[in-house]
């Protein structure tokens, strides 16, 4: 007879049991698991990968300036071949100044259209195409940061985005960097962090430690300050009631009492205003043309000074110095050497003799 055997139904472990229950001890290193491998690359997708394809077609389009239509032209072909080799369609509308890329049925791998359409979108922003073909690589990415909006004065917006561009047209690559930028921090702080940070991932022992505190903290020193108008206005001190009302032109003629005259008087009353308004611009003319015939005030005439006895100068003794200077040449022998040579130049030639 064969036997059975009855295996026996187990249990569910409980909640509480699940809580107590201690995860199992990993023999691999946490470096191991934290770390990437040197040399390591994400294996490329291939049609292995999709044999089937796709479903459904995908397709993108954007627009582009007219400036760049002559060097679309000039290297659309060059698109075209590229994107073939990943059965996307290319399409070149001059017309409606667009372009757009779209999937086949032997298009397999599900990503490749987006970067599809980052490859016409750099193209469409003055990208060249050397440039701008990097973007079908699996390590390449790219980010459009548009950078128009965030500072409202033009000539601040031109400086700020000058400290972007570098040599030969090249920009910053980071989007912080960018955006600090039109914040008004200059670039050249975050890339002294970037470089730090370059150096400390070289070191195997500092991957899996914080870096703040090797990072530099730059502080703003730049005070906004708010420029002052040149008119202030004095706010009025707040009252319930309301401004007395300014007196009309008749309010004042009836305080002056001219709204009781006459016309005539009224006439007479102004063409005597007229002429008093006159005669002060007539005297103030004549006095204007009188300043012209005024002579100028003479200074008082200052006597010339006696030279004093102390401060005269011994023209005779100047004059014996400055002989002296002449007749003494530099190097020149004196009165008394020249008696002495003469001497000595008779005594040999008798001597001779």
């Amino acid at each position: 007879m064969a036997s059975s055997t009855v295996n026996e139904p187990t249990r569910a472990p409980g909640k509480s049991e699940l809580r107590n229950q201690k995860p199992k001890p990993d023999d691999r290193d946490e470096s191991e698991l934290l770390t990437v491998p040197d040399g390591w690359k994400e294996p490329a997708f291939s049609k292995e990968d999709n044999p089937r394809g796709l479903l459904e077609e995908s397709s993108f389009a954007t627009l582009f300036p007219k400036y760049r239509e002559a060097y679309l032209k000039e290297c659309w072909p060059l698109v075209q071949k590229a994107l073939n080799e990943h059965h996307v369609n290319a399409t070149l509308d001059l017309i409606e100044g667009s372009m757009t890329v779209c999937t086949t049925k032997k298009t397999f791998d599900p990503y490749i259209i987006i970067r599809a359409r980052d490859l016409i979108k750099l193209l469409a922003r003055s990208v060249s195409f050397e440039q701008a073909v990097r973007i079908l690589q699996d390590d390449v990415a790219c980010d459009i940061i548009k950078i128009g909006s965030l500072v409202r004065n033009k000539e601040r917006f031109v400086k700020r985005r000058q400290r972007l561009i570098g040599p030969k047209g090249s920009t910053l690559k980071v989007r912080k960097v960018v955006l600090d930028t039109m914040k008004n921090i200059h670039p050249i702080y975050n890339i002294k962090t970037l470089m730090i940070k370059r150096e400390l991932a070289k070191d195997s022992e500092l991957r899996s430690q914080s870096w703040e505190r090797f990072l530099p903290q730059f502080k703003h020193k730049n005070v906004n300050k708010r420029k002052e108008p040149k008119k202030k206005t004095v706010k009025k001190e707040y009252t319930p009631f309301p401004p007395p009302q300014p007196e009309s032109q008749t309010d004042k003629e009836l305080a002056s009492g001219e709204y009781f005259l006459k016309a005539s008087q009224k006439k007479r009353q102004k063409m005597e205003a007229i002429k008093a308004k006159q005669a002060e611009v007539l005297s103030k003319r004549q006095e204007e043309r009188k300043k012209a015939f005024i002579p100028p005030k003479e200074k008082p005439v200052v006597k010339p000074r006696e030279a004093s006895t102390e401060t005269k100068v011994d023209v005779a003794a100047i004059k014996e110095k400055i002989k002296k200077a002449k007749n003494k040449k530099l190097g020149a022998l004196t009165a008394e050497e020249v008696k002495l040579k003469m001497e000595v130049d008779e005594k040999k030639k008798k001597k001779k003799k």
